[in-house]
Formats: structure tokens, C-alpha cells, sequence
């Protein structure tokens, strides 16, 4: 694989993952959701955590939630950077396909989500009760505090849970609740290949 052809897939991903956003962003209140199937529906939320809308101030009480939400933004940005490095060395060197694809969807995933963290704040104004504007003359927050804008939700199965089941037993439970983005598939994606084809994407060199 070709820096190139890297470039233009991580392009690809970045415009669905980007175009995607801002048009439920300019066109959705938050909160608001609109069925596509019983068992799909494109769900307005954001994120300002990480995954499934946990923050590092929930792990650690003694930070406040805008200092957690830089810290988390900045640790997003080198690791970005590292994985960056990781797969241009990867193409580079002509190491396995499989692990160019899996750093690719990855990075281009990790990149969707910091866009977001970063810019999102200044470039929108607050969707609460109302339809954000892009570009207004002041956006709901500052550089670096912006949200995530998750939107995919996949409502597979709603209903209360057998009694007999240990600790959960006779509560409400929806598989699958938390929503999602563009992003998020993209790294799923990427860490599922790494999982599932370790072998391919890191093969064994063989001693002469």
C-alpha cells in the first residue's frame, strides 16, 4: 500500500465521518431522533468524554470537568500522532497490508473524534433546545472543550430481563444502547482487524 492510496482512504473516512456530524449538528436538536428502522434511528447526542460518555474527571474526582476535558483533547492529539508516525513507518518499510488497513481506519477514526474536541466549540453554537448554526458569531465554547456528536443508535432489542438472571434480573435493558459515530466504527474496525488477524497483521519472520 501506497502513502497515497492511505491518504486518499483516510480522506474518504474523515468526509463521511465530518459530513455526517454536521449535518445532524445543523439540522437536529439535541435529544432528538428520527426511526429509520424499529431497530435503527439516527439519535442526536454528545459526547464530551470518552467512550460511552465517560470522563477522566469521573476516574480522578480531584480535576474539574474543563481541565479533564483538555487533558483528555491534548492526549488525544499525541496519540494521534504517534499512530500517525506508526503507519507511515508501517507503509514505509512494506510491513503487512493488514496492519496498514487496521492503522488506517484507526487513525482516520481517532482523527473524526479530535476534530470535534477541538474545533466543534468555536465552529457551532449550542444545540439545547435549538438548531446549531455553523459558524455563528460565537460558538457554544471555547478551543478544545468542543463535544463529540454521536448519532447512530441501534435499538436491537428493548425489554425487561428474566428474573432468574443474577443482579440484572427484572430490569429494563436495550441492546444495543450506547450510540455511536462514523469515528467509532472506524476504530472498532481497526482494532477488530488487530484482534481477529494478529497473525497477518504482525506475522512471524521466519529465522534464516
Amino acid at each position: 500500500m501506497s502513502l497515497k492510496n492511505a491518504t486518499i482512504f483516510i480522506i474518504l473516512i474523515l468526509l463521511i465521518d465530518q459530513v455526517s456530524k454536521i449535518y445532524v449538528k445543523t439540522h437536529f436538536v439535541l435529544g432528538e431522533d428520527v426511526a429509520v428502522f424499529d431497530w435503527f434511528k439516527i439519535y442526536f447526542i454528545e459526547n464530551s468524554g470518552m467512550a460511552w460518555g465517560t470522563k477522566l474527571s469521573d476516574l480522578f474526582p480531584f480535576i474539574s470537568d474543563r481541565t479533564a476535558k483538555v487533558s483528555l483533547t491534548v492526549f488525544r492529539i499525541f496519540a494521534i500522532i504517534g499512530i500517525g508516525y506508526w503507519l507511515y513507518n508501517s507503509i514505509k518499510r512494506q510491513q503487512s497490508k493488514m496492519l496498514n488497513v487496521a492503522l488506517i481506519f484507526v487513525f482516520a477514526g481517532a482523527l473524526g473524534n479530535i476534530l470535534d474536541s477541538v474545533f466543534y466549540g468555536v465552529l457551532f453554537d449550542d444545540s439545547i433546545g435549538q438548531v446549531a448554526t455553523f459558524m455563528p458569531e460565537q460558538g457554544y465554547d471555547s478551543m478544545l472543550h468542543g463535544k463529540v456528536v454521536d448519532m447512530l443508535y441501534f435499538p436491537i432489542w428493548q425489554g425487561y430481563l428474566p428474573e432468574w438472571i443474577p443482579s440484572v434480573g427484572g430490569k429494563y435493558f436495550t441492546f444495543f444502547e450506547p450510540v455511536f459515530n462514523i469515528a467509532d466504527v472506524a476504530i472498532s474496525i481497526g482494532f477488530g482487524i488487530l484482534i481477529f488477524f494478529n497473525k497477518k497483521a504482525f506475522p512471524k519472520t521466519e529465522d534464516a
